[in-house]
C-alpha cells in the first residue's frame, strides 16, 4: 500500500499495535534517514502484520501509533479500545518505521535542546519535520540527498530571510491528497514557478500518495501463541532477551493493572539500592516465574499462559518485597552494579527469602547472622567461579529452587545446593585451575571484590570498603622503578624485573579491602610504615596481619616487594583452599552431566 493509505488506516485505528510491541525508540536522525530513503525511491523494508478477527480482539490489548512524541512527557503509546464488531490489522514487525512516518507526516517530535535542563518542559520544544525546497542537502556524513530537518516555529521564522532555506512542512504534503491540492500547495508557498522547489515537492508527493512502497506479509491465523512465536522470531532471531518484552507484553494484556508500570517501577527501585545496581527487567521477570513456582521457567511462549500471568499478578506485592530484601542482602554483602558479575544470582537469594517469608529484619538480626554468613559465602563463591551463571541457567535455577523448597525451611541449605550444582557440572570445588585463576585476578575487575569479600569474612561489607593496593601502585610504575639506583649508581632493577613488578602490582596478592576513609588516609604510604603507625602494639599488629593474610615481614620499599608478593600469594592460596569451600561439603567424583539440547547448543555462549 502507499504511505498515505497506511497513515489513514492508523488515523482510523484500523492499523494498530499489539501489546507485544516495545515502545518507540527511534532518534530524529533515524526519522530523517527513512524520509530521505522514501524520496529517493529506496525500499524501506517489508512489514509483518496480523489480521485480527473480532472474536480475537477481546483476548488481547492494543495500542495506537505514536503521533506527537515527547522525550520529556509523552513516550508511551496510547492504549485504545477496539470495537469488537470489525477486524483490524496489528503490526508485528515495522512499528518503528511506520511510527516515524506517522510522526513526520502527521505529528511532532519534541527532544531536549542542547544544554537544556533535563527536568524542565521548556527544554523540549515541539518540532515538526520540514523539507528544504531551496535545493538538495549540503554535503553530509550521513549520505543524505534531501534536506529534511525537525524545526520549531521559531526556527522557521528565523530562516525566513535566508535564501538557502525554503522550509515546507512535510505534513502539508500528506494533507494534499489530490493533485489539485498539490498545485494549491505549491502556490501557497510561492514556489509554483520554481522548477527545483516544485520538483522536490512533487517527488515527495509521489512517494507518499502514489507509490505503493509498503509491502506487507499478513498472518491470518487467530492462534495467539503462534502469532507471538512469529513475533519473537522475526524481532529477535531467537535472542533470549527479547522474550522479556514478550512476557511483559502478555502481562500487560492479561493483568488488571498496569504491568509495564509495575515492572519498570520495581526495576528502578531495585537498582537504586545501596551503591546502585543495573538489574534488567529480564532478571525481574525471570524471578517472577521462579518465585511463583512456575514449573518451566524458560522464556518460551508456551509458558506465558493466562494462569501463570494471573498467578504472577496476584503475588506481585509479595514478590516485590522478596526481591527488595534480596537486593538489600546483596548490597550488605558489599556488591553493587560494578562488582556483581552475574545478575541471576539475585533469583535464588530472592527465592530463599520468599520461601521463608523473610523481611528486612533478617538482614540485621543477630539471630540470623550465621545463616546470613552461609548465604553470603555461597553468593560470593558462585560469582568467583567462571561459568556458574552462564549456559544452562534455567536448569540451575530449577535445581536450586527445588533444594530450597525441600530443605530450606529453617536455614539456607548450602551443602545440599552445592551438591545439586556439582551434579549439573557447576561445582564450587576449589581446583588448581581455580587457584591460578583467582590469584591472577587484578585490580578493577568485577570478580576481584567478590574474591576479597569471600576470603575475608571479618570485613563488614555493609560499610563502604575499597579495594586497596597494599604496596602503593604509584611506587611500582615503570618511571618510578627506573629512577631507583643502587649505592654504586647502577639501576636497581633490570628491564625484565621492572616489567614483572609492574605486572604484579595490580594482582590479587597485592590487594586488600580497607574501609573507605582509612584507604583515603593511607595514600601512598609503604605498608611497613603504615601498619607501624596505625597499630601501636605487637598484638594489634599481629591481629591485623592475621586477619588480612599478610606476611610478618612487610616491605619498606620496592626492593622488598617481590619477596612480599610471593609470601602473600602462599598465604592467599592456603586461605582460598580453606575458605572458598565449606568444610561439610564433599565433592564426590561426578559423571558428565546430561545436558538438554538447548544447553548443548549454548555451549559457546559464555563470555567471562
Amino acid at each position: 500500500m502507499t504511505i498515505a493509505n497506511a497513515l489513514r488506516q492508523i488515523q482510523e485505528r484500523r492499523l494498530i499495535l499489539p501489546a507485544i510491541q516495545r515502545e518507540y525508540v527511534w532518534k530524529p536522525s533515524q526519522v530523517i534517514r527513512v524520509f530521505d530513503s522514501v524520496m529517493r525511491g529506496y525500499p524501506v523494508g517489508s512489514f509483518l502484520s496480523w489480521r485480527v478477527m473480532p472474536d480475537t480482539i477481546s483476548d488481547f490489548k492494543f495500542y495506537g501509533f505514536m503521533k506527537d512524541y515527547s522525550a520529556f512527557d509523552n513516550k508511551h503509546n496510547p492504549v485504545i479500545d477496539i470495537p469488537t464488531d470489525r477486524e483490524v490489522v496489528a503490526i508485528l514487525d515495522g512499528q518503528q518505521r511506520l511510527t516515524s512516518l506517522n510522526i513526520g507526516l502527521r505529528g511532532t517530535y519534541a527532544y531536549k535542546n542542547h544544554g537544556g535542563w533535563a527536568n524542565k518542559s521548556w527544554s523540549y520544544p515541539e518540532r515538526r519535520l520540514f523539507l528544504n525546497l531551496a535545493g538538495e542537502a549540503p554535503e553530509n556524513e550521513l549520505g543524505l540527498k534531501y534536506h529534511f530537518q525537525f524545526l520549531t516555529d521559531a526556527d522557521v521564522e528565523a530562516a525566513r530571510d535566508d535564501e538557502t532555506k525554503i522550509w515546507l512542512p512535510v505534513a502539508d504534503v500528506f494533507g494534499a491528497s489530490e493533485m489539485s491540492s498539490l498545485i494549491q500547495l505549491l502556490a501557497k508557498h510561492g514556489v509554483g514557478n520554481d522548477p527545483v522547489a516544485s520538483g522536490l515537492v512533487s517527488t515527495l508527493w509521489d512517494a507518499i500518495h502514489k507509490t505503493a512502497s509498503l509491502h506487507f506479509y499478513e498472518e491470518t491465523e487467530q492462534d495467539i501463541e503462534r502469532v507471538l512465536d512469529i513475533f519473537v522470531r522475526v524481532n529477535s532471531g531467537g535472542t533470549v532477551l527479547s522474550y522479556s518484552d514478550l512476557l511483559l507484553s502478555i502481562a500487560t494484556a492479561q493483568w488488571e493493572g498496569d504491568a509495564r508500570a509495575a515492572v519498570h517501577g520495581l526495576v528502578d527501585e531495585l537498582n537504586n539500592t545501596g551503591n546502585g545496581f543495573s538489574f534488567s527487567r529480564d532478571t525481574v521477570l525471570k524471578a517472577g516465574l521462579v518465585l511463583n513456582d512456575v514449573r518451566d521457567i524458560s522464556f518460551k511462549v508456551k509458558n506465558f499462559t493466562a494462569a501463570n500471568m494471573e498467578q504472577l499478578e496476584a503475588g506481585w506485592d509479595t514478590l516485590s518485597t522478596s526481591l527488595q530484601v534480596a537486593v538489600g542482602l546483596l548490597s550488605d554483602f558489599g556488591l553493587s552494579g560494578g562488582s556483581l558479575t552475574a545478575d541471576s544470582v539475585l533469583i535464588p537469594v530472592a527465592y530463599y527469602v520468599h520461601h521463608r517469608n523473610l523481611d528486612h529484619a533478617y538482614r540485621q538480626s543477630p539471630n540470623t547472622r550465621e545463616d546470613r554468613m552461609g548465604l553470603r559465602s555461597w553468593v560470593l563463591r558462585s560469582l568467583i567461579i567462571r561459568g556458574i551463571w552462564g549456559s544452562g541457567l534455567d536448569t540451575l535455577l530449577r535445581d536450586v529452587r527445588e533444594v530450597i523448597r525441600s530443605e530450606g525451611a529453617e536455614s539456607f541449605p548450602v551443602a545440599a545446593i552445592e551438591r545439586a550444582m556439582a551434579a549439573r557440572g557447576k561445582s564450587l570445588a576449589v581446583t588448581d585451575a581455580l587457584l591460578d585463576d583467582v590469584l591472577s585476578l587484578e585490580y578493577g575487575r568485577p570478580r576481584t571484590f567478590a574474591v576479597l569479600a569471600a576470603l575475608f569474612p571479618h570485613v563488614d561489607t555493609r560499610n563502604q570498603f575499597h579495594v586497596d593496593h597494599i604496596f602503593p601502585a604509584s611506587l611500582l610504575e615503570q618511571k618510578s622503578l627506573r629512577r631507583l639506583a643502587q649505592s654504586d649508581g647502577t639501576p636497581q632493577f633490570t628491564p625484565d624485573e621492572i616489567a614483572e613488578l609492574t605486572e604484579r602490582k595490580n594482582q590479587l596478592p597485592n590487594l586488600e579491602l580497607l574501609p573507605g576513609l582509612e584507604n583515603i588516609g593511607k595514600l601512598a604510604e609503604v605498608p611497613a610504615n603504615w601498619v607501624a603507625a596505625n597499630y601501636a602494639t605487637s598484638e594489634e599488629r599481629s591481629s591485623f596481619l592475621e586477619r588480612n593474610a599478610l606476611p610478618d615481614q612487610l616491605p619498606h620499599g620496592a626492593a622488598e616487594f617481590d619477596s612480599f608478593f610471593r609470601a602473600r600469594r602462599e598465604l592467599l592460596e592456603t586461605r582460598i583452599r580453606t575458605t572458598l569451600r565449606p568444610a561439610d561439603v564433599e565433592y564426590a567424583p561426578q559423571s558428565p552431566p546430561v545436558l538438554a539440547l538447548d544447553e548443548e547448543l549454548a555451549g559457546g555462549d559464555d563470555v567471562d
